[in-house]
């Protein structure tokens, strides 16, 4: 079964919502291969919670929601919901591999602060609320 997967429109500065390094997309190909979804894509969200209030999550999405933002680079759809989408513009997402981490990463510029362990922030707008650090 193939999923048609729509862009659709979004207001940006001029840049790319969010942008993916070529390590992060070389990976998320290899995990949508793995898990047999061609026409997958990879997921970028923002939930609350978090040491600092809000945590990034990724996800492999089967399919796309009608208000979804969703982008190619590198060979990977991305997608984004709206509610997102405002904490993401500009966030650049990569993939480390070294001896101390291995992972998906995310480097925010609406982050103004974050925790240590790099999964967490509070928005440039003072939205997210913090909690004990993990």
């Amino acid at each position: 079964m193939t999923t048609e997967m729509t862009s659709t429109s979004t207001e940006t500065t001029g840049q790319e919502l969010v942008t993916i390094t070529e390590a992060a997309a070389s990976k998320a190909k290899a995990l949508l291969e793995a898990r047999e979804l061609p026409e997958g894509a990879l997921r970028v969200f923002v939930a609350g919670g978090g040491c600092s209030g809000y945590q990034y999550g990724m996800a492999l999405a089967r399919s796309v929601e009608d208000d979804d933002v969703v982008l190619e680079q590198e060979g990977v759809r991305i997608v984004v919901d709206p509610e997102s989408a405002q904490y993401l513009e500009g966030a650049e997402i990569d993939y480390v591999d070294d001896i101390m981490k291995s992972g998906f990463s995310i480097y925010n510029p609406n982050a103004v602060k974050s925790c240590a362990c790099g999964s967490s922030f509070q928005a440039s707008d003072g939205s997210g609320q913090a909690r004990a650090c993990c």
